[in-house]
């Protein structure tokens, strides 16, 4: 679906030959001194700190329809996107580079990301899309906060078509399903902070907490996210001498609810609009290759995208509190597993929970902090068993109590 072309790696590559060097050569090095020994061991160490920091070459593409300026944005983004997701970089920052990259400029320059530097290299218009090719400088970080808390389970809630009528033509009633399985093989694929622990089916009312934290504990969810399919409504632009063109409408609301509480954390708004290429009297399967890309599919897959991209954005530093399901002797059993992140030899800080439902009624998260360590030791796919360190307080452990990772 898109192009990317990783031209120069260069500390990578670097890297890569000092090591070819020294197999040659290192073997003949008995008569020389230690202190070049020293030197080629340095830049050896040096070299592979470096090994992340690369540039690249990038083709990004978007459907033109409104306009070239906005084609142009939508191809840029896409580059800098791909580029980021490729070096691993911190996916939670992109939504800040937004605002800038959606100026008109040959140049970009970051100061404070892991983006340092984008130039535009190529523009080109074929076939209905625009193709931005740019050069992108990224320096990963070690400490972003994907790369130091285990994943987050998240429950996804059906969308629904709030209009119905909207989806007439081409009879797409079950696109408000077939966007939910669209959002969670973005979250599967391509987010750094987030699982889906499942789908359900069960109306998610926000005046309903006590319900969504059942749900949320049925099924390990950390969040809830569902929304709504609110405009798919379209306009017919009528040409004397070409066919007529139909722009069809997608837009969408998300909400993100906290599973502990049942507290409404984030809602937003996304619409697309893109032309609609098949005829007004046929019927379109939205499940099929030929609907997702199609030029108004790949709008719909930009607004899943970028709504994975907001999850990234406002929860990927929020502490993942993995949770105890059974205590037995000096062993406990957790909720979080390989998919999750943990490892063996992981050390976790226990957490007493002491929730309570407050005088209007609403349930509020208290954690209360021990002094107690766990470290893991026999991890499974959705689960893992706990030694605890301090034995002699294995007793005051309790199902319900929460855990964080323990940073080294």
């Amino acid at each position: 679906m898109h192009d990317v072309h990783i031209l120069e790696r260069r500390n990578s590559t670097f890297y890569l030959q000092l090591n070819t060097w020294q197999a040659i050569f290192v073997p003949k090095l008995n008569t020389m001194n230690r202190q070049l020994k020293k030197l080629l061991v340095s830049l050896s160490l040096f070299a592979s700190f470096q090994a992340n920091a690369a540039w690249m070459e990038v083709t990004g593409s978007a459907m033109m329809l409104e306009s070239e300026s906005t084609a142009r944005i939508n191809a840029l983004e896409d580059a800098v996107y791909q580029a980021m997701s490729y070096v691993g970089a911190d996916i939670a920052s992109f939504s800040h580079l937004r605002p800038y990259l959606a100026t008109d400029q040959e140049e970009y320059q970051f100061s404070g990301s892991e983006v340092r530097h984008v130039m535009v290299l190529d523009t080109k218009k074929k076939s209905g899309k625009y193709y931005l090719t740019a050069r992108i400088d990224v320096y990963p970080s070690a400490k972003t906060c994907h790369k130091v808390q285990y994943k987050k389970g998240v429950l996804l809630g059906n969308f629904t078509i709030t209009s119905p009528q909207h989806a007439s033509m081409g009879g797409v009633y079950q696109l408000g399903n077939d966007f939910t399985q669209m959002l969670k093989r973005q979250i599967e694929r391509k987010s750094q902070s987030f699982i889906v622990s499942g789908i359900t089916r069960v109306p998610i009312n926000t005046g309903q907490p006590t319900t969504l934290t059942m749900l949320a504990e049925d099924t390990d969810a950390q969040y809830i996210v569902n929304g709504q399919i609110t405009d798919l409504t379209s306009t017919l632009d009528q040409n004397l001498l070409k066919s007529d063109k139909i722009n069809r409408q997608f837009a969408a609301t998300l909400q993100v609810i906290d599973g502990k509480t049942g507290e409404l954390l984030l809602q937003n708004n996304y619409r697309e609009i893109a032309q609609w290429p098949f005829s007004k009297v046929s019927q379109v399967d939205t499940r099929g290759a030929r609907f997702w890309q199609s030029s108004y599919g790949q709008a719909v897959q930009r607004v899943s995208r970028n709504m994975m991209l907001d999850l990234e954005t406002a929860l990927s530093c929020r502490t993942s509190l993995p949770e105890v399901v059974n205590v037995f002797g000096n062993t406990v059993h957790i909720n979080i597993g390989r998919i999750h992140g943990i490892k063996r030899g992981d050390q976790l800080k226990l957490w007493h929970s002491a929730g309570f439902i407050d005088q209007q009624g609403i349930p509020r998260n208290r954690m209360v902090q021990t002094d107690i360590t766990l470290t893991a030791e026999r991890v499974y796919e959705k689960s893992a068993e706990l030694t605890i360190e301090q034995t002699e307080l294995a007793s005051s452990i309790q199902p319900g109590d929460l855990l964080t990772k323990q940073l080294p």
